[in-house]
């Protein structure tokens, strides 16, 4: 669970274009829910009228980090595909990279 520093792209392979080819590295992030998703109808169907809360809320939660998915998109067929990582508490993307051997300074 240490500090995971990724470049902004990295050179590997691209399963349309058949070739080790530039991807543009960025952070995965899920999108907004959808109102209309079938679990979301059953949902709010079930919860409608009176009889309160009728399905559980989880509330005992027990991890304090989430596993880090990288989104990569060719820089020639656009074609985009996910990576993920281990868990980790700092991520970091394109930071400056680490030197042997470098004064610290403050």
């Amino acid at each position: 669970l240490k500090m995971v520093n990724v470049p902004k792209t990295r050179k590997t392979f691209c399963g349309t274009c058949k070739k080790h080819t530039l991807f543009k590295v960025t952070q995965y992030k899920a999108g907004k829910a959808s109102l209309f998703a079938q679990g979301k109808r059953r949902y709010d169907r079930k919860q409608r009228g009176y009889g309160g809360q009728t399905k559980p809320i989880f509330r005992k939660k027990a991890k304090t980090t989430k596993k880090i998915v990288l989104r990569m998109e060719c820089t020639d067929c656009k074609k985009k595909k996910q990576l993920p990582l281990k868990r980790t508490k700092h991520f970091e993307l394109g930071g400056e990279k680490k030197r042997k051997g470098a004064v610290i300074t403050f």
